[in-house]
């Protein structure tokens, strides 16, 4: 029986997958960190299954497209001595099938049956070029990733 659970988040204001490599690879030089990290405000209850392999699903659009390792979770005390979660994830950003989601707020535990699989991709002489996320979405909307 497999113990680990993912996490599903909307990337806020990133409207593709590029969008969130580009801010994390940005935020990851300004503070000279090896891995990215996302703050929040909750601190996950299932830490043990999260950490026992465990991804953050990302929605972009109302569409999952991609999925980080969580590597560990890192107490961070916000300016107003909050206590919150930073989940500190590989910087290695995997794409997966579209997979639809509905808006909602924070994150959402997901089990590792419901997740959407990894895209594989073949390199061709043009490159790897991913759906746009209106094409990927009328696949899913149709059944069809």
């Amino acid at each position: 029986m497999d113990h680990t659970i993912n996490l599903v988040k909307l990337c806020v204001g990133a409207e593709r997958v590029e969008d969130l490599e580009t801010w994390q690879a940005a935020r990851m030089a300004k503070d000279d960190q090896p891995n990215p990290r996302h703050v929040t405000r909750m601190w996950p209850k299932r830490e043990d299954e999260l950490l026992a392999g465990g991804s953050l699903y990302w929605v972009f659009k109302g569409l999952v497209l991609a999925r980080q390792r969580i590597v560990r979770l890192e107490e961070v005390i916000g300016d107003d001595g909050i206590r919150r979660c930073g989940i500190v994830l590989d910087p290695q950003v995997i794409r997966t099938e579209s997979q639809p989601r509905r808006a909602f707020q924070g994150w959402r535990y997901l089990p590792t049956a419901d997740a959407p699989r990894d895209l594989t991709t073949t390199r061709t002489d043009s490159g790897d070029t991913p759906l746009p996320n209106d094409l990927a979405a009328a696949l899913a909307n149709i059944g069809i990733r």
